[in-house]
């Protein structure tokens, strides 16, 4: 695949720089929560492209996966999410993730988030899909902002720590295979920047944009795993991309998400008949994994005819609805469903990105220096398909890590400040393409040959097409971060495509019609590198 080493053209002695010892792109759970966890000796930067309270974790609904029941524990915990990862879950990963689950939870209590709870000493729990027993502690319907709100005004006052809002990260700088900082782009200012540090932090989240329907935000487009692979780092896993099966679907509105805990309370899903349907698909009927939910939805969508079909909780009285999901409750009636009497018209969108930068579980990657953690990261813990709550908790778990792993790493450093003198220049020239036209041209090529169902056929043609677009804009100048973003989600589009190609097997999230089953015999995971 034929890509320039970096997306801009610049020369290092012309451009502003600043030195610190770690910068941490992305200000969702995992990479705040890694910035709290380096010692405060060291200086940090925190960049994110909009504001610091965008990102997929504020979105998050659902809860927090934590084995806190007397009836429950870490080896239960640990059992369902193996199931949920279809067989590709590396289990040394997941026993981090569960084992150290509950003290990052005993963390964010210190830090003031305010749980539910069913009394002052006991968390309110709950359950969702592949969950064996009831472990999801929330904050209503909106744990996601919670916790990020209250760690956000914790690290806001570390004096070690400085917030970056509006600093598109462009590429990572190395030398001599080591991290040396970013190139970024300052678009308050329009222009170049770059950032020394002794250690460089991707926490930037999934890549959803690169598909027409998700749950997540606009700054979603993976320019965390594209900078990072276009500097030599090994992606993995990436043809597993997760489909929540109840988003909101309606004219005005296709991105908001339906909590699966609203499942967890009793909701059922039901046809454009009114027919209950998941009984007919899977044992656990409603709380089966996410990818066997979707598809059923998606099958029953098909023999209907319908666009969506719809989820019941009219069982349910106002008063426990509108205490339990309280935002569900508002956004639903702002649209005028009421859901304590009425259907909530539902269908699958993108939500969640198993696959990302190959890590471990210190954060470490391929190249120096250089780590990733929360969904940018792929250590293996959800496998082919997450279960849910893993996410925050993924974020929590794996960030205390990293940034306990940089903290130590610092103290055998050499204490000299890190150089960069490189410089990158083309031929490349600015034209006049159209960034938001080309944009929703992948996200169609991408919804129909690589979502939810898949094959050789389609995915070949979505290989062809998304090659002629990059042959157009590859030697096109960036000239704004909506460039930059474009450049990214149509890289990242043709790695995913290539992977689901490769991968001849049914696994998870990933569903090929014409290889239906899965191969326990010859299955191996796609490691992704530029060739170079």
């Amino acid at each position: 695949m034929d890509i320039h080493r970096y997306l801009a053209d610049f020369n290092a002695k012309d451009i502003e720089k600043e030195h610190y010892d770690v910068l941490i792109i992305g200000s969702g759970i995992a990479g705040v929560y890694t910035a709290l966890e380096i010692e405060p000796m060291y200086s940090v930067a925190i960049l994110t492209k909009e504001s610091i309270d965008i990102s997929n974790s504020v979105l998050a609904q659902g809860g927090i996966a934590v084995s806190l029941d007397k009836e429950d524990s870490p080896e239960l915990h640990f059992k369902d999410t193996i199931y949920a990862g279809a067989g590709m879950c590396d289990e040394k990963s997941v026993w981090v993730l569960v084992n150290e689950a509950v003290q990052n939870i005993e963390s964010l209590c210190k830090y003031g988030v305010n749980f539910d709870r069913e009394s002052s000493l006991e968390l309110s729990l709950s359950k969702e899909a592949a969950h064996s027993k009831r472990r999801i502690i929330h904050a209503g319907d909106t744990t996601g902002k919670e916790v990020c709100d209250k760690l956000t005004s914790v690290v806001k006052e570390r004096s070690n720590v400085r917030i970056l809002e509006r600093m598109f990260a462009v590429d990572l700088l190395t030398w001599n295979d080591e991290c040396k900082g970013i190139l970024a782009f300052d678009e308050e200012k329009g222009e170049y920047r770059i950032f020394l540090s002794k250690a460089v932090v991707c926490a930037t989240g999934g890549f959803g944009q690169i598909y027409s329907n998700t749950t997540n935000p606009e700054v979603a487009t993976g320019d965390g795993l594209c900078l990072a692979y276009r500097a030599g780092a090994e992606l993995m896993d990436l043809e597993f991309v997760q489909f929540h099966p109840t988003v909101l679907y309606h004219k005005e509105n296709k991105s908001f998400l339906i909590s699966e805990a609203v499942r967890g309370e009793g909701a059922v899903l039901r046809n454009c008949r009114g027919e209950r349907f998941m009984p007919l698909y899977h044992e656990l009927k409603e709380l089966a994994p996410r990818d066997i939910v979707s598809r059923a939805i998606f099958e029953e969508m098909r023999k209907t005819g319908s666009e969506h079909v719809y989820l019941d909780i009219t069982f349910k009285d106002r008063d426990f609805l509108e205490n339990r999901f309280p935002n569900i409750f508002r956004t639903c009636l702002s649209y005028g469903i009421d859901i304590s009497k009425a259907f909530i018209p539902v269908a699958p969108a993108e939500h969640y990105c198993m696959g990302g930068i190959k890590a471990d579980v210190f954060g470490r990657t391929n190249i120096k220096w250089f780590y990733a953690c929360g969904e940018a990261a792929c250590n293996g813990i959800h496998g082919a398909n997450r279960l849910a709550s893993n996410s925050l908790l993924e974020g929590l778990v794996f960030g205390h890590k990293t940034g306990k792993e940089i903290s130590e790493a610092l103290q055998n450093r050499v204490k000299e400040e890190v150089c960069f003198e490189g410089f990158y220049i083309t031929d490349r020239e600015f034209s006049q393409i159209n960034a938001a036209g080309l944009r929703r041209k992948i996200q169609e090529i991408m919804t129909r040959y690589a979502g939810i169902l898949r094959d050789r056929s389609g995915l070949s043609y979505a290989r062809d097409e998304l090659e002629k677009m990059h042959r157009n804009v590859c030697n096109a100048k960036c000239k704004d971060s909506k460039d930059f973003e474009l450049q990214n989600i149509l890289l990242l589009s043709r790695l995913v495509v290539e992977s689901a190609l490769e991968r001849e097997e049914s696994r998870g999230a990933h569903y090929r019609t014409d290889f239906c089953h899965m191969d326990d015999v010859n299955w191996k995971r796609n490691i992704v590198r530029k060739k170079a």
